[in-house]
């Protein structure tokens, strides 16, 4: 619930009784001591009442813009307050948007000061890096939890939709260099690893599982950072816990970001475009899904006028929100088509495998996983690498499997492609078989190219 205080003119004040009588509110007027002519009222209201309240104070011709408060209560006894609650809590008039003024002042106070900011975003990417070489799930999680990413994100997100070019400005600006300083705290990190041989040079870091899910941006990456902006936006504009929130945003954030640091260490391309496309599609997607999640509950720029469009078009804010939308719809054009081309070929491959396997001399095969190397914007001079992973019984060759996969997605896609093939051994045992149960081993056919 919110307490909402004001002040206005004493030749005002019949005014504001008479809307908020109306609205079957109690409240309480004070004199205001510093200045006869003026008294301050104040009534509690339930959260999805503010935003309605103050617009209708608003158009009764009442000023609340010489003082004006909104903040939490943690209980209220009055004589009408339940049944405001069955109205905008419980009833046809439920609404969980906070208001307008509420969501501006929570936006700006998201954003730490300078020092806060980075040392957090610093020790998050300097944790993200260790869980993605450690190949440790429950690391990178950490990693999650103490990135402050959510504060920028939002702050760019309502600034963009209310129309505040600053808030917008300051969002943006404190965001990106977030984001680069993590990329540039995982590069160093990653270096002293190596350096004091922690970590080998040789390793091809694109085999560890975690860091070779952050370098082929695709569908469910995209849904990623779509859900976590969004979930940012009902989570600011209707007062939920931002905790949560925050570990949603920074896990399409903070993870790719260390992967890039990973990937200019070992100087492998592939790592660091993918990662570096991922890192943006995410960033981008989430400040869209947020802004358009706050557009649809409501919130617009000052002053927005829905009745009549060319009015709308020539207001600055206005102006100022379709260009933020056209630039970061541009910003996504080109990531976006190669994202769309790596798709592609991932289904392809995933196709061409799941029915080639499907074959009878390949019954006793299981598919493990299908990896597409991504072929950042445009196809590369060379093949393309497609690398998969069955279970065999083991010794069991078969030693054309490779080529036949190869060919089949040459002559899907029309471009050339190098196929591995990766055998996990198996060995059973069931009772009266001399058999060995399940044991280990992994040979890898060397890639065979088109």
């Amino acid at each position: 619930m919110r307490l909402v205080r004001f002040d206005v003119p004493t030749d005002r004040l019949e005014t504001v009784d008479d809307v908020l009588e109306s609205e079957g509110i109690d409240h309480v007027v004070t004199p205001e001591y510093s200045d006869e002519d003026r008294v301050l009222v104040e009534f509690p209201l339930p959260v999805q009442a503010v935003d309605e309240l103050l617009d209708e104070l608003r158009e009764a011709g009442v000023d609340l813009e010489q003082y004006s408060v909104v903040t939490s209560a943690e209980a209220v006894n009055t004589e009408r307050y339940e049944d405001l609650e069955a109205r905008f809590v419980e009833g046809t008039e439920q609404d969980d948007s906070v208001a307008h003024e509420e969501i501006r002042s929570t936006a700006r106070s998201l954003l730490p000061d300078r020092f806060t900011y980075y040392a957090m975003t610093g020790l998050s990417a300097i944790v993200a890096t260790a869980g993605l070489l450690l190949d440790a799930p429950a690391v990178v999680i950490g990693s999650m939890a103490i990135a402050p990413q959510v504060g920028a994100a939002l702050t760019t997100a309502v600034g963009s939709v209310i129309g505040e070019r600053q808030m917008l400005l300051d969002g943006l600006r404190t965001l990106v260099l977030g984001l680069l300083f993590a990329v540039v705290s995982a590069t160093a990190v990653s270096w002293l690893l190596v350096q004091s041989g922690v970590f080998p040079s040789a390793l091809d870091v694109t085999t560890v599982q975690q860091v070779s899910s952050r370098i082929s941006p695709g569908v469910l990456s995209l849904l990623l950072g779509l859900c976590a902006g969004s979930a940012a936006g009902f989570g600011v504009a209707t007062d939920l816990p931002l905790s949560l929130v925050g570990v949603a945003i920074a896990a399409a954030v903070v993870p790719a970001a260390a992967a890039v640091g990973v990937g200019l260490v070992w100087a492998i391309p592939v790592v660091t475009v993918g990662a570096a496309t991922l890192l943006f599609v995410n960033t981008v997607s989430i400040l869209l899904s947020a802004g358009a999640t706050l557009w649809y509950l409501g919130y617009r720029p000052e002053g927005w006028e829905t009745s009549d469009s060319l009015a709308r078009l020539k207001q600055g804010e206005t102006v100022r929100l379709l260009v933020t939308l056209l630039v970061l719809l541009g910003a996504l054009a080109l990531p976006g088509v190669a994202m769309a081309e790596h798709v592609s070929l991932e289904t392809t491959a995933n196709e061409v495998v799941q029915d080639t396997l499907e074959r009878p001399e390949y019954r006793d095969l299981s598919l493990i996983s299908v990896r597409a190397e991504f072929t950042a914007f445009g196809r590369p001079t060379g093949p393309t690498d497609v690398t998969f992973v069955v279970s065999r019984p083991a010794d069991t060759p078969y030693p054309d499997l490779a080529t036949t996969v190869g060919e089949r997605i040459d002559a899907r896609t029309n471009s050339p492609v190098s196929v591995t093939v990766e055998f996990v051994d198996q060995r059973r045992y069931e009772r009266g078989d001399a058999a060995t149960r399940l044991r280990a081993g992994r040979t890898v056919v060397p890639a065979q190219s088109r």
